[in-house]
């Protein structure tokens, strides 16, 4: 059995029966925040993520490793063992899945039969589009909501085509939001005396992140199209080519703009009438682009980089991802841990008197802490008919 670290969150119980990856990402900062998480799996497979690169040289999956940290496992068929995950289910202060909406009614574990047994449980569930609403049934990944949220069409290059972003942001929002409803959840339990239904959708949630282009559709009905690295709004906010790459310079008011171009060499641009205000940077976007980089193009990145951030000015270089994985910022807030010897992304809530070790528990076997769970959650018999079998 996983003995979690002490954190703000031990004592809790959490049954999880998600998979993939926004429902445990969701599991995974419950638990390492303290909560003892029970990872319901199906028997001889497990999770999918078990099967998913990269892999350690003894064949762990980092994928599931990374959101699987910290918590207990045990192999359950959903369709045959009802009474066990009724079990389980019972004695949890939270159930987290992210079935279709129905799957777990049909499997007799839905919400209101398991509120009426345990008036105390948070029941939160993560779905594609949440359990309302005339495309709830619909199958969803993280790239299928991506292209139906419009996430995908405003990503990428403006003369290219829709780009998927470069990580699953609609499965990780989702996860976030879930982890967050859950404590306000547990937070109204704690008032009440009762648990609650979290209905989470990974629809909602990348909805909710298209911030400048729903605002720009929302407020002039137009359908915004794809500004590259530039910020629809803001300008000049974005990737600039200098001498030997790039780097992102964000001068989001009119001192910052007079600031940049002083450092460059081109004060003029400061004080010239095209460029007076925000406004009129963001109407001559393309023509301030050039006359940017053309200044830029005589220094290499690191260059400029040291000049702009003396003169306040926020700037960064466009770091790839070991870069970013290894810098001393990363390394002193604790963002590379180490779990079952496998080098992980740590986690970002930092909570003064908590610790936040640079090692944790490892991802499960599957099935590692079966037997001892079914002892401590011992199965009844199931009279009601629960466990029906179904697909997903």
């Amino acid at each position: 059995m996983t003995t979690p670290s002490a954190g703000p969150l031990a004592g809790l119980l959490v049954a999880d029966f998600s998979r993939v990856l926004a429902g445990p990402f969701c599991g995974m900062l419950l638990a390492d925040l303290g909560a003892r998480v029970i990872k319901v799996e199906r028997p001889g497979l497990g999770d999918d993520t078990r099967g998913y690169g990269p892999f350690a040289e003894d064949g762990r999956s980092y994928y599931f490793a990374r959101v699987n940290r910290g918590k207990e496992s045990i192999a359950v068929d959903l369709k045959t063992e009802s009474a066990q995950a009724l079990a389980l289910a019972r004695g949890a202060d939270v159930l987290l899945e992210n079935f279709r909406p129905g799957v777990m009614d049909r499997l007799g574990l839905g919400y209101e039969r398991l509120a009426a047994e345990n008036p105390r449980l948070v029941y939160a569930s993560i779905s594609g589009y949440g359990q309302t609403g005339p495309w709830r049934g619909r199958p969803a990944y993280d790239a299928v909501i991506q292209a139906m949220s419009g996430l995908m069409s405003i990503t990428g290059e403006s003369d290219g085509d829709p780009v998927r972003p470069g990580t699953s942001i609609a499965d990780l929002a989702a996860g976030l939001y879930g982890f967050g409803a859950i404590l306000a959840a547990l937070r109204a339990r704690d008032q009440t005396g009762r648990g609650s239904h979290v209905d989470i959708a990974m629809f909602d949630a990348t909805l909710s992140l298209l911030e400048g282009a729903a605002l720009e559709s929302l407020a002039a009905g137009t359908v915004p199209g794809r500004v590259g690295s530039m910020h629809r709004s803001i300008a000049p906010f974005g990737a600039f080519a200098a001498r030997d790459g790039q780097l992102v310079v964000c001068a989001g008011n009119d001192d910052l703009f007079v600031r940049l171009c002083t450092v460059i060499g081109a004060p003029e641009l400061g004080t010239d009438s095209r460029y007076r205000d925000n406004n009129s940077r963001m109407t001559r976007l393309d023509e301030l682009v050039i006359d940017l980089e053309k200044a830029l193009g005589a220094h290499p990145v690191a260059h400029w980089v040291e000049l702009l951030e003396d003169a306040g000015v926020p700037c960064a270089p466009v770091n790839n991802v070991p870069q970013a994985l290894e810098s001393e910022q990363a390394r002193d807030r604790r963002m590379v841990i180490t779990a079952g010897d496998l080098r992980l992304p740590g986690q970002v809530v930092k909570i003064s008197g908590y610790d936040d070790p640079l090692v944790r528990p490892a991802a499960p076997e599957l099935d590692a802490d079966g037997a001892a769970l079914r002892t401590e959650f011992p199965a009844e018999s199931d009279p009601s008919g629960a466990g029906i079998r179904t697909s997903e």
